[in-house]
C-alpha cells in the first residue's frame, strides 16, 4: 500500500518526538548526575560539560546586559562581516523568513550585531534576549547553537531540550563559524533560529555553505584592494633604493624591494606618518598610500635597536612586553608560553641554548624542537630585541622584569621549573 505525503509527515513528526523525548530523559538525568539513559550527541554531551563546569543553571533565564547601541555600531563598523551582510541577508535572511526564523550574525564574544528575519519570531526572540547586543556564548546563556559553535569553532545545530538553559527548548537554532581567510581567525558566527517546530536537518548545511560564502566573498575583496594596492605601489618601489614594502592597512603586503617578501607586516594600532620603529624591521620611514603604507626600511646610522625592554609579569591576565625605541615606546602581548620563554632568557642575560630552555620551560633538555618553534614566533614581532646562538637579549638592550607584589602569583598557572623556582624561592 502506498504511503501518502501526509502519512510521510505524520511518521516523520512522530519520530522527531520520540527522538526529543529520549533527549530530554538523557538532559535531566545529566543535570542529576545520575546515569543517562541514553547518550546525547557528541557535540552536545561535551557542550553540556563545559556548561556544568561553570556552573550555569539550567532554570536561570536568558537575559543578558545588553551593548548600548553606540558599541553596537562601533563593533559593526569594525568588523569585515559588515561587508558581506548584503550577501548574508541574501543567502539566509530571506529563507528565514520564509520559514517562520530569523538570521542571526555576532562577534567573536557572541555579541548579536545583526539579526533578520521574520517579523513575528523576532518578536518571539525579544523574550528571550536574542536581541543586538546581547550575549550568546556559553558562559553566559548555556549550550546554544551561536554559543557551542563559538566553543567548539565548529557548525552546530541545537534542538529543543538539546539546549542547557530549560527556557530554550522551544527552540531551535543551527550556527556556522566564519572565519578570516587570510590568517583563518575567528571573525564571528551566522546562525538561524526559531520556534522548534522550524527545526530542520539540512538547515545547519545551508547556514555552513552561506558561512563558506561569506569567507569566499571576504578573500575576493581583499585580493581586489591588493591588487589596487600594487598598481599604486609597484611604479615607486621600482624608483626606491634599499628596503622598502607596500603594505594595506592591515599590514598585508602588496609589494616589496630590497628584501624578502612577508604575508603581513605587524603594524601600530595608531600608525602616523613619519619615523616609527617596527619591531620587525627596526628604524622605518613610513608613508600614506592609497588604502595603506609605504614602509621604506633606514638603514644605517638611524637604524638603531631599542635600549630598554621591559618585560611586565605582573598581572596573569595582562602579560606584555614594552619595548623603549629610539622615538617611543611600544607594547606587545604575551602568551603564558612566550612569557615563560622571555622570563627564562630575562633570568640568564649571557644567553641560553635550546636545550637549556627546554630544561627551563619543560624539565626536558630534549624539547628544543618546541623551543625553537616559540622563539621563531617570538622574533616575527621582537627581532630587533631577540639575539640568537645563543638565545638571548641583545646586545646592549637592558631588561627590566616588573613582577607581581606577592612571589607566588608569579604565572601562577605555569609548570615551568625556572618559575616554579622563582615561585618558591621567597
Amino acid at each position: 500500500m502506498e504511503t501518502s505525503p501526509v502519512d510521510v509527515m505524520r511518521l516523520a513528526a512522530q519520530e522527531s518526538g520520540r527522538a526529543n523525548r529520549l533527549v530530554h530523559r538523557a538532559r535531566e538525568a545529566r543535570m542529576a548526575g545520575d546515569r543517562m539513559p541514553t547518550a546525547p550527541r557528541a557535540e552536545i554531551g561535551a557542550s553540556w560539560d563545559r556548561v556544568l563546569r561553570s556552573g550555569i543553571d539550567p532554570e536561570q533565564t536568558t537575559h543578558s546586559a545588553l551593548l548600548e547601541l553606540d558599541e553596537v555600531e562601533h563593533r559593526r563598523r569594525s568588523s569585515a562581516l559588515g561587508e558581506v551582510m548584503p550577501l548574508l541577508s541574501d543567502g539566509l535572511a530571506s529563507i528565514a523568513d520564509a520559514s517562520q526564523q530569523i538570521m542571526v550574525v555576532t562577534d567573536v564574544e557572541g555579541r548579536v550585531l545583526w539579526r533578520q528575519g521574520n517579523t513575528g519570531v523576532l518578536r518571539l526572540a525579544d523574550n528571550i534576549c536574542l536581541a543586538e547586543g546581547a550575549a550568546w556564548s556559553e558562559a553566559i546563556t548555556g549550550t546554544n547553537a551561536i554559543g557551542t559553535a563559538l566553543a567548539s569553532r565548529a557548525p552546530v545545530q541545537v534542538h529543543s531540550a538539546e539546549h542547557f538553559v530549560r527556557s530554550l527548548h522551544g527552540w531551535t537554532c543551527a550556527a556556522a563559524p566564519v572565519r578570516d581567510p587570510r590568517d583563518g581567525r575567528l571573525m564571528g558566527i551566522v546562525d538561524i533560529s526559531g520556534p522548534a517546530s522550524t527545526f530542520h536537518p539540512t538547515t545547519l548545511a545551508l547556514v555552513g555553505s552561506v558561512a563558506r560564502l561569506a569567507e569566499s566573498e571576504i578573500r575576493n575583496r581583499h585580493m581586489q584592494s591588493i591588487d589596487r594596492l600594487r598598481s599604486v605601489a609597484a611604479p615607486m618601489l621600482c624608483r626606491l633604493g634599499g628596503r622598502a614594502l607596500a603594505v594595506d592597512s592591515n599590514g598585508w603586503l602588496a609589494a616589496v624591494t630590497g628584501m624578502p617578501p612577508v604575508d603581513r607586516l605587524p603594524l601600530p594600532k595608531s600608525l602616523q606618518p613619519g619615523r616609527v620603529w617596527l619591531p620587525s624591521l627596526g628604524m622605518c620611514r613610513v608613508e600614506p598610500l592609497p588604502g595603506g603604507w609605504l614602509v621604506q626600511v633606514a638603514d644605517g646610522a638611524m637604524d638603531s635597536p631599542p635600549r630598554r625592554v621591559v618585560l611586565d609579569l605582573s598581572l596573569a591576565r595582562g602579560l606584555a612586553v614594552n619595548v623603549v625605541s629610539p622615538v617611543g615606546t611600544w607594547t606587545q602581548r604575551l602568551s603564558p608560553r612566550h612569557a615563560e620563554l622571555l622570563y627564562a632568557l630575562a633570568l640568564h642575560p649571557e644567553g641560553r641554548t635550546a636545550s637549556e630552555l627546554a630544561e627551563d620551560l619543560f624539565g626536558d633538555p630534549t624539547r628544543t624542537v618546541t623551543v625553537r618553534a616559540e622563539i621563531s614566533r617570538l622574533r616575527r614581532h621582537l627581532a630587533e630585541v631577540l639575539a640568537h646562538r645563543p638565545y638571548r637579549f641583545g646586545e646592549g638592550v637592558e631588561v627590566e622584569v616588573i613582577r607581581p607584589e606577592h612571589p607566588g602569583d608569579l604565572l601562577p598557572r605555569s609548570k615551568a621549573p625556572v618559575v616554579v623556582a622563582a615561585r618558591s624561592a621567597s
